[in-house]
């Protein structure tokens, strides 16, 4: 996952003043490391997971990236596979 999602996450999480724990839950983790190491970069995000986050935060996941082709090809993909 690039930086910039990372840190993007980070502000956005302590900016609205939500905890480790609190994401990893709203995640489906059992642990608040499930979320701190997404955020982390120690696992990689899904782009299920940055929908949920995107939601939680209240914004577009497209804003969580800047590179806007980077979540668009991904969502491409994902609807060419569930579509066949």
């Amino acid at each position: 996952m690039k930086g910039k999602i990372r840190h993007k996450m980070r502000k956005l999480r302590k900016d609205r003043g939500l905890t480790h724990k609190f994401m990893s839950e709203q995640l489906g983790f059992s642990f608040p490391s499930g979320y701190s190491n997404i955020e982390a970069g120690r696992n990689r995000l899904s782009y299920d997971q940055a929908v949920k986050i995107a939601e939680i935060f209240e914004v577009n996941v497209s804003e969580l990236e800047d590179d806007p082709v980077f979540f668009e090809e991904k969502l491409h993909t994902k609807c060419k596979k569930q579509s066949a």
